[in-house]
């Protein structure tokens, strides 16, 4: 379950990333953040009133607003500032393959989550795969180099693997249910970007040109990469190492290529070939040491 919880994490991400790409730069990397964690603390809101959650420990509530806070107020704005500055390929390129090997040296050191060395395998064979689709799909697009860009990546993937594995530890424990978990690290997120917005005086609107309809496609987008892809994000921790969790949702970079096949692209045969490869990482992944917690 929780494998299946994170590639479907990584296809919401995939269709909800060619949304919010058709939105332009109306909103700026903090705007985006604050408005797709407002609208999904609001549906989020409504689905715990209406099923009434267990109540929690302090402990628990206190470690997801932590992990809420680094890893989507930080980690989101760093990943939107990278995108800004060096462009949605080497951005993706710089955190999706730092992220999932920083959460699985950091579930080594702070909570004892080892993966076996076929894993291992299996990490390289997808990371390396995501990094050569992700290399063919976008060699002919140039970027200026801007090393703080970079940084911003390299921190957007630091943040991206404390979250995830301080929500392991959580979820693991089988007492927070995964919309809890899910709206409480978004609640963590917000105590971040809004005293942040306020401090550097940023826009709260989008900046929309005339014409434009920016907001059906915002709130589409942020349905599925945010709402429905945090909450099966949380699942998938309940149930499978935090490792192997984010290195699945790595594979976003190859759903995408599958949103783009529906939209009438053609896919390259590099692209094609990679994407097979890939697979066989996730199936080396799949196959391989105990991901569940029982």
């Amino acid at each position: 379950m929780g494998v299946f919880a994170a590639l479907g994490t990584a296809l919401c991400w995939a269709i909800a990333a060619r949304l919010f790409s058709g939105i332009g730069n109306a909103f700026s990397p903090l705007t985006m953040n604050f408005w797709k964690g407002l609208i999904s603390i609001a549906l989020l809101s409504v689905v715990l009133i209406a099923v009434q959650p267990a109540l929690f420990s302090t402990n628990a509530v206190i470690w997801l607003l932590v992990s809420g806070f680094i890893g989507i107020g930080i980690g989101d704005t760093c990943f939107f500032k990278a995108l800004q500055s060096i462009g949605d390929s080497q951005a993706v390129l710089v955190a999706e393959t730092l992220a999932p090997l920083f959460t699985a040296l950091f579930a080594m050191a702070f909570i004892g989550e080892w993966i076996t060395w076929q894993q291992w395998i299996g990490v390289a064979v997808v990371l390396f795969s995501v990094d050569m689709v992700i290399k063919a799909r976008k060699r002919s697009a140039t970027h200026v180099l801007a090393t703080s860009g970079y940084l911003y990546g390299v921190g957007a993937a630091l943040c991206q693997a404390v979250g995830a594995v301080v929500s392991r530890d959580i979820l693991g424990s089988g007492d927070v249910d995964a919309a809890s978990a899910a709206f409480l690290r978004l609640v963590g997120g917000m105590v971040f970007v809004v005293p942040f917005i306020a401090v550097t005086k940023t826009r709260w609107l989008p900046v929309i040109t005339e014409g434009k309809r920016v907001w059906p496609a915002f709130v589409v987008a942020t349905l599925l990469g945010t709402t429905a892809a945090i909450y099966l994000q949380m699942f998938a921790f309940a149930y499978a190492k935090a490792a192997v969790v984010q290195t699945l949702i790595a594979t976003s970079a190859l759903m995408s290529l599958g949103v783009a096949f529906v939209l009438g692209e053609k896919a390259t045969k590099a692209t094609l070939l990679w994407s097979v490869i890939a697979l066989v990482g996730v199936g080396i992944l799949v196959s391989f040491g105990d991901n569940t917690i029982h």
